[in-house]
């Protein structure tokens, strides 16, 4: 089995990825510079509002998430995996987690990139509050 969801969101000024445990999009418009793990803005979806057929397989056991972000002609692929303990009911957040926590923001778990690891480049793409930022998300289930 496998779903596909597209997220649209866009940059802003004070996004700087330098998380060393997660990166977040979020639905809110605006991101202080605390906000060191936030890489978007303005997104057109959370947790919340995924569709139930890719929840229910990211839910799965073995399941592995692939997303692709894009903006401004650069690309970085991350991939996690899911969990049957998430539970996504947040209404304004999609966090992507190295370790295995799992709170109602949560869209993925053990991803193998996180906000630090994103390229330079990439980051000073985000920065850009007119950039639109593409993300798409496949899950597939392994088992």
């Amino acid at each position: 089995m496998k779903a596909v969801e597209v997220i649209t969101a866009r940059g802003h000024e004070n996004i700087l990825s330098r998380n060393k445990n997660t990166f977040e999009i979020t639905k809110e418009p605006y991101v202080t510079k605390r906000g060191d793990c936030i890489i978007a803005v303005a997104a057109d979806k959370s947790v919340k509002d995924l569709v139930a057929e890719f929840k229910k397989i990211l839910k799965k056991k073995g399941a592995k998430l692939t997303i692709v972000i894009q903006v401004g002609g650069e690309k970085e692929v991350i991939e996690a995996w899911g969990s049957p303990k998430l539970t996504f009911n947040h209404p304004t957040d999609l966090v992507v987690r190295k370790s295995n926590y799992v709170c109602d923001r949560t869209l993925a778990i053990k991803a193998n990139k996180v906000a630090k690891d994103f390229s330079r480049n990439f980051v000073a793409m985000l920065k850009d509050s007119q950039q639109k930022v593409d993300i798409t998300l496949t899950v597939g289930d392994t088992t």
